[in-house]
């Protein structure tokens, strides 16, 4: 059970966190005069070994003390101690096989631990078998340092360098999520961890949890942080207490690139070309549209001076030549020594990109079931019924172009010491998107003649076919909706850091361990994430064809009507005209404190273990503003044109067509305020077993102003019955102070195997946008969404098992099972609104399970089969159950439908992905190879729902697979050819409904990506 504490904490968040860190501090000074009591007797001598050609940790390498002749190996993970050397000054001699030797001096104290690291240089012309032999291929030195993260981490982890990002060819944080097992990403920009997504995942950035600019959820665009700017991405799928609370399924650590050690300068190049816009002449777009240089709005402001008259601008698509495709890199960096026993040093790296796509093969259906249990799926009737013979449908057939540019940097400057390190970074990212859509419904039409009249054959050319008599005419019409959308979306965070090492001697003992000198480590970081949508349009006209009349011989003559087109007109608002547009503001700022103090101590040789305490404060500021302006007195006309002419191409110089504000607009300011502390210990028992533990209070505080305009109307919560949202009617103020225990055990009964089991309990919130109880919605037509201010937090409880094997350096065979239990799961339905309207609303189901199995395998056959020698294999596979239990009223009114349901599967949860890579590394030519197939299973991303009394079923993603090949040659000293081939199988992207009352399953969604082609060539001097 959940500890939940009512009585908010009253506190300055600034001013607590702040006094929280020195209490720490002056529980430091409390402990010097153990450091001074412990001067007397022997010291010891304990490092890192690391291989400096691919800072990874060095295994079997000797330490030998000239003076004493004693000596020690360094373990698995390069570590080595030597105790019990009386006070004075050693000679230190560290060596391997294959790598020069190297030599210093340290001074011992008494009763002190001394810190002697180094590096040694692999001796490549001796041994250059031993290195592709003993240096895992798969990404190289990088790797392998990840997976010693992976080994030593309190929680579960998995990562994914640099390199291998580099050959599987991914571009961006939210591609290289992908192969991480258990991962996948939403929308193609948010994080889903072993099925959970957004809400129950914290993406940060170097530690630092960001804002975010999206109008939907608080969810991190992993998308705008390219390649080039990531040194590793790391994945904790455990919670421990110095993770944040809302870290259920997981945390999404985007490691940037650091201080380089020595001085680099690099440049890269990239062009690209896709097989779906690759020398286009009908790429879809519209008159002005595309992106700038620098992605920079310029010319769409609102026409002030035009309101209530005609606006200028395309109202719809047009076609051109497809986009260039390209990208751009730059980075340079370095570090020296000081006079002093500082080191300084700094990273400097430039990105631009500019991308495109585009697909004509996309449809977008609605269907319903408008009969009982096993009833075949009909077209979802909109604006009318079909037996009143007046109704539209929504079978959409989608063309779709959009182009983008991406520009940012990362600047990275550090300064080091023997105890200290402080770094200070900035990273600014910016993606320009233009999209036009060009949906088109003509199947409606022939689905009402053929099923519907019984007719054989539709002809929309014929005046006479019976489709097009009086009584048919309006049935469901032909429809053409254009959308055209640019997006501008910026991220910048200034982040300060440091660590501290608060002397060099230890502190003492105390119940049987010696403390080592405390270690503070600190954060603090200015973030902000904008959204920018001005003038999005949307231009909506229905289609009648050319009708015979039959008149009365004699008195009047026979007719035959011009095909003609109309307004359409979504009828969710009948306010609005067939012509929105539509400006969108999102701006999203933080600040974020963090502050935790170590205290690291042994229990024996190898034993090693630390108390530690945290304070986190996070403090999150959202405005939200949306203007709308329509043309709602142009219900009566029309345009006389046949299907094949386009109205939009005439509107722009027409007259008449005012445009004024909609008074329907709902701005709102919101603020969340998220104040943390923590205590935890990694506490060996003894040389094999672990246990760590320890809680975490969090404090969560929502707060929302909703400013609306004059007819805005919500539903009050307990009514069923539409009121206008008068200001603070609306508001919400939430609070909820949580305490969440953590608990872990490992065990390593040799140095090859790891086995641990962990639980823990954790939260998930609500967003902004849940909370709000209005009707919200981008365009009309579009999805109807209503927040709820009810709506209460979701609570997890996590357990967690893993065991991994490593037969060797590098090597890895991992299994895990996982098993959530949510309590108020989070989870959207639809609903009747009281005057008809289908929407979609959060709500708190009662109860929600997910569990599966994870298994890993990463091997270098060259270990078994010399012939085999630069051939590495990885893999990865996730199995997922989940369920949600529905609400009593919910479940209901499904079986009043006839169509009982009591539960369903858990949203956004892939019921498996598999991950298969296959790298080649080819002796002597430095040619790599590298094969990668990703594969997302089924996956639920709509619940069943009832609209108009029809029951419509679930909707889930299909399976879908992705293969990639990359080849990297070098071509001089510092020159590198790299050739890269994504999507090589281009599957369909598919959407289908599916549910046990209905035979099969009818795709609502489908489209498909095209094969991309890259060339690139990387300098680095």
């Amino acid at each position: 059970m959940f500890v939940r504490l009512s009585t908010c904490v009253q506190r300055s968040k600034g001013t607590a966190l702040w006094s929280l860190g020195l209490a720490l501090l002056a529980a430091v000074e409390l402990t010097a005069p153990l450091s001074a009591a412990s001067q007397d007797g022997a010291g010891s001598v304990r490092g890192t070994v690391l291989d400096r050609d691919f800072e990874a940790p060095l295994q079997g390498a000797t330490v030998l003390v000239v003076e004493t002749g004693a000596q020690a190996e360094t373990s698995s993970q390069g570590t080595y101690l030597l105790s019990e050397l009386p006070a004075g000054t050693y000679t230190l001699v560290f060596s391997k096989d294959g790598y020069v030797r190297q030599v210093s001096t340290v001074a011992v104290g008494a009763g002190a631990l001394t810190e002697a690291d180094t590096a040694l240089k692999g001796d490549f012309t001796e041994m250059e078998e031993f290195i592709v032999q003993d240096v895992l291929q798969l990404g190289g030195g990088a790797e392998l340092v990840l997976l010693g993260l992976r080994f030593e981490s309190s929680s579960l982890m998995d990562s994914i360098g640099s390199e291998l990002m580099s050959r599987a060819g991914a571009s961006d944080a939210a591609s290289a999520l992908r192969l991480v097992p258990g991962a996948t990403v939403k929308d193609g920009k948010s994080a889903v961890i072993r099925g959970l997504p957004d809400r129950y995942i914290s993406s940060q950035l170097n530690g630092v949890r960001l804002p975010s600019a999206d109008a939907e959820k608080r969810a991190v665009d992993l998308d705008q942080f390219p390649s080039a700017a990531i040194e590793s991405i790391q994945v904790s799928k455990t919670f421990t207490p110095d993770q944040q609370g809302d870290a259920s399924g997981g945390a999404v650590n985007v490691v940037l690139k650091g201080v380089p050690d020595e001085s680099i300068l690099q440049f890269k190049a990239q062009v690209s070309s896709n097989t779906n816009v690759y020398g286009r002449d009908d790429f879809l777009t519209y008159a002005g549209g595309g992106v700038d240089a620098f992605g920079v709005n310029a010319g769409n402001d609102v026409q002030g001076e035009n309101i209530g008259g005609d606006w200028d601008g395309a109202v719809g698509t047009s076609r051109g030549s497809a986009p260039a495709q390209y990208k751009l890199g730059a980075a340079m960096g370095g570090s020296r020594d000081l006079d002093s026993d500082w080191r300084i040093g700094g990273f400097l790296g430039l990105f631009y990109e500019r991308d495109s796509s585009f697909y004509d093969n996309g449809i977008n259906d609605s269907y319903w079931i408008d009969g009982g249990p096993g009833t075949p799926l009909t077209p979802e009737a909109k604006q009318g019924s079909v037996g009143d013979g007046d109704f539209k449908t929504a079978l959409f057939d989608v063309t779709k172009g959009s182009e983008s540019v991406r520009w940012g940097g990362l600047a990275t400057f550090g300064v080091t010491s023997e105890l200290n390190t402080i770094g200070l970074s900035y990273l600014y990212s910016r993606t320009a998107d233009d999209t036009a859509t060009l949906a088109v419904d003509t199947r409606g039409k022939e689905y009402y003649v053929k099923d519907v009249l019984g007719q054989p054959d539709y002809d929309p050319n014929d005046p006479m076919d019976p489709g097009h008599n009086t009584n048919n005419i309006d049935a469901a019409p032909y429809l053409r909706s254009q959308t055209l959308t640019y997006t501008e979306r910026w991220t910048g965070s200034l982040q300060l850091s440091g660590q501290h090492s608060l002397g060099r001697d230890e502190l003492g003992e105390a119940a049987g361990a010696s403390f080592g000198p405390p270690e503070l480590e600190w954060s603090a970081a200015l973030s902000s994430a904008n959204l920018n949508q001005p003038d999005s349009r949307q231009f909506g006209t229905l289609w009648k064809p050319a009708s015979f009349k039959p008149g009365i011989p004699g008195i009047i003559p026979d007719i035959t009507t011009d095909p003609v087109y109309a307004p359409f007109k979504p009828g969710a608002n009948i306010n609005f005209g067939n012509l929105q547009r539509v400006f969108r503001r999102i701006e999203e700022n933080s600040e974020q404190l963090a502050l935790e103090l170590r205290f690291p101590f042994e229990r024996g040789q190898g034993m090693d273990g630390f108390i530690e305490f945290g304070a986190y404060d996070d403090s999150v500021e959202r405005k939200y503003d949306q203007d709308t302006f329509t043309n709602p007195g142009d219900s009566g006309d029309e345009f006389v044109a046949g299907f094949d002419e386009f109205w939009s191409d005439a509107w722009p110089d027409e007259i008449d067509h005012a445009i004024i504000a909609s008074d329907t607009d709902v701005d709102y300011d919101g603020q969340q305020d998220i104040f943390a502390w923590y205590g935890m210990v990694d506490f060996p028992l003894d040389d094999h077993w672990s246990l760590i533990g320890g809680a975490r209070f969090e404090s969560t505080q929502i707060g929302i102003q909703n400013l609306p305009e004059a007819d805005v109307f919500w539903v009050p919560p307990g009514k069923d019955a539409l009121e206008v949202l008068t200001p603070g009617a609306a508001d919400v103020d939430f609070q909820r102070d949580d305490i969440l225990p953590a608990l872990a055990l490992v065990w390593e009964p040799s140095d090859r195997w790891t086995l641990r089991g962990s639980w823990s309990q954790t939260i998930a919130r609500q967003t902004f946008r849940e909370l709000t109880p209005i009707i919200q919605q981008e365009f009309v037509g579009g999805p109807i969404f209503i927040g709820n201010p009810n709506l209460g937090m979701s609570s997890l409880e996590n357990w967690d098992l893993r065991a991994d094997f490593r037969p060797y350096e590098g090597g890895l065979l991992s299994a895990s099972w996982f098993y959530k239990d949510i309590d108020d799961a989070i989870e959207l339905i639809q609903d009747l609104s009281p005057n008809g309207f289908s929407f979609t609303t959060p709500v708190n189901y009662p109860k929600g399970t997910l569990s599966g199995f994870e298994f890993e395998a990463r091997q270098d056959l060259g270990r078994y089969d010399r012939d085999l020698n630069g051939l590495t294999v990885g893999a990865n596979a996730t199995f997922i159950e989940s369920n949600v239990i529905l609400p009593s009223e919910d479940a209901a009114e499904f079986a009043d439908l006839g169509f009982p349901t009591e539960q369903r599967d858990l949203l956004s949860a892939p019921e498996y992905l598999y991950n298969l890579f296959l790298t080649y590394d080819v002796e002597g030519h430095g040619t790599q190879i590298g094969l990668f197939y990703t594969v997302q299973g089924d996956t639920l991303v709509a619940g069943a729902g009832i609209s108009n009394n029809n029951y419509v079923p679930d909707v889930y993603a299909k399976q879908v697979g992705t293969l990639n090949l990359s080849l990297q040659q070098p071509i001089s000293k510092s020159g590198v050819l790299r050739i890269q081939l994504k999507n090589l199988t281009d599957p369909a992207i598919q959407e289908v409904y599916r549910s046990q009352y209905i035979e099969g399953e009818q795709v609502k969604t489908s489209y498909t990506r095209g094969i991309e082609v890259s060339l690139g060539l990387s300098f680095s001097f």
